[in-house]
């Protein structure tokens, strides 16, 4: 098994940090941007995208800022990968910012990673009218 690539981004939101923390913590919030619905039972947070469905841990969740979840097939397979979602606020001028955190198999699937990503918060920034 070959160590996987752990990559950030680092996407400036124009928000508030409750409504941001609101849009990538809870159900609700995320259907409406990362996935089609999402369901949640015993912090295994499942995914809905057409048909099909991902389920991923909640490993931690710091009010106001930030959570991070594990893939399941990654968690059992004993994979030291997750994927956070961090925000920042710039103490000089306010901005907020939202920081990526994930990890690829490989340097093209890093690649692939980053501009889901970039699109996702495309879409999350429409949705809070950013």
């Amino acid at each position: 098994m070959s160590e996987k690539i752990k990559y950030q981004l680092e996407i400036e939101v124009k928000s508030s940090t409750k409504v941001l923390y609101n849009m990538i913590s809870t159900p609700s919030g995320l259907s409406e941007w990362f996935s089609d619905d999402v369901n949640i039972k015993n912090d295994v947070f499942t995914f809905l995208w057409d048909g099909s469905e991902e389920e991923a841990k909640l490993l931690a969740k710091r009010k106001g800022e930030s959570i991070k979840f594990q893939w399941m097939e990654d968690f059992e397979e004993g994979e030291k990968t997750y994927f956070e979602l961090l925000i920042k606020v710039d103490e000089l001028t306010n901005d907020v910012a939202l920081i990526i955190t994930d990890f690829a198999d490989d340097e093209d699937e890093r690649e692939e990673g980053e501009l889901l990503w970039t699109n996702q918060i495309e879409t999350l920034k429409k949705t809070i009218g950013s």
